[in-house]
């Protein structure tokens, strides 16, 4: 048999810089993960207790396609307390992952062959997506004075079909205040394109709150997920919010790509939401870790960082340390014992120049990375 065409992704690196690691691991030496952007805490325990109890009565089989009445709804509320906006639970898609939801709304809303224009950085996966539906990514370069997130004047002069934006962004931790992200989504409306706005990490920030694309129009796609905030990586449970005229079209695509997502996912993810202490608590760690970073990572002669308003990540240019971020990284795990993710993940044309930290795991494993970076740098200087 043969390989398709479309098949033919680029690796997410972050994913062999985790089996890198882990080959470590498994060979005897304690690795400091910095690589992955996964929380080191469990999913809350009101999530594994709702499971639980589920699990004692109910069968666990199919649910409907978009998923349980009772997530949907809650999932809606969650608008209401934290952004003020009132959600029809209709409009309120149930997905494995956040990764479900990219594949269901750019199989939803663009034709083979279209163009969905994104900020380069930004994540890996949207652009590998995108290629294995037959479809185009446009990446438009973001500038440092923008913080790393595209403009309208940067997209002026490419033509697109949809735009992709995040907020908090991976990998920098930037968000778009209410005006910059108004004016990305008149940008897109003005020419009769798509707008979906990536909201994993929202609940994860600083100084400043997350401004939702819902509390600006009704008419695009906001993609969200459990894994971030709410520590539930590995249960695949996400969600969309998409128009009224979509749904049916997403509907029908949910049923045959996926049938449900994971019905002991959602029952736990039902559970997460009413977890708010234990997940304050893990943003307490989160606030620590940020702090640590942006003190330790220059004594460690990382520079060359702006703080990041949201998401655990720091994102470091490192131009005047290399050109092969690759290679760094793997030098960075082989003798200091900390795995950190290159730059060339989320922009091949600049990624060579920087790295991703982060900080998402136990601040004793961050102080502790932070130190043997520390070590490492002075040792190669």
């Amino acid at each position: 048999m043969r390989n398709s065409r479309r098949g033919d992704v680029d690796p997410f690196i972050v994913m062999d810089v985790m089996e890198q690691a882990r080959a470590a691991e498994e060979a005897g030496r304690r690795i400091i993960h910095m690589e992955v952007g996964q929380p080191g805490t469990a999913a809350p325990k009101a999530a594994r207790e709702a499971l639980a109890r589920e699990m004692e009565s109910g069968a666990l089989g199919y649910t409907v396609a978009l998923g349980l009445p009772a997530l949907r709804a809650r999932i809606a509320g969650l608008y209401k307390e934290w952004y003020g906006v009132d959600l029809d639970p209709a409009r309120v898609v149930v997905t494995p992952g956040s990764s479900g939801a990219f594949i269901l709304a750019f199989t939803a809303l663009f034709d083979a062959g279209e163009t969905v224009a994104l900020g380069r950085p930004g994540y890996p996966s949207y652009r590998q997506i995108l290629r294995a539906l037959d479809l185009q990514a446009c990446e438009v370069e973001s500038s440092d004075e923008n913080r790393l997130q595209p403009t309208p004047a940067d997209l002026a002069p490419h033509d697109w079909q949809g735009l992709m934006v995040a907020s908090p962004a991976n990998p920098t931790g930037t968000m778009l205040n209410r005006a910059a992200l108004s004016d990305l989504i008149g940008c897109a409306q003005d020419r009769g394109a798509a707008f979906i706005s990536d909201e994993i990490y929202h609940g994860i920030e600083y100084e400043g709150r997350a401004v939702s694309a819902l509390e600006i129009s009704d008419d695009l796609c906001v993609i969200n997920s459990f894994s971030k905030y709410f520590s539930m990586t590995g249960w695949r449970v996400g969600w969309m919010v998409m128009p009224e005229a979509q749904l049916r079209q997403v509907e029908r695509l949910a049923q045959n790509l996926f049938i449900c997502a994971p019905h002991a996912a959602q029952v736990a993810a039902l559970g997460a939401l009413d977890a708010r202490d234990e997940l304050e608590a893990n943003m307490a760690v989160y606030r620590r870790n940020r702090a640590l970073m942006l003190e330790g990572l220059p004594k460690a002669g990382f520079d060359r960082i702006a703080p990041p308003d949201g998401a655990f990540y720091v994102y470091a240019d490192v131009s005047h340390l290399t050109t092969d971020s690759r290679a760094f990284a793997a030098e960075i795990l082989e003798q200091a014992g900390v795995a950190v993710t290159p730059g060339l993940d989320f922009d091949p044309a600049r990624g060579g120049q920087t790295l991703r930290f982060s900080y998402a795991r136990a601040s004793e494993d961050i102080e502790e990375g932070l130190a043997r970076l520390k070590t490492f740098m002075e040792a190669r200087s």
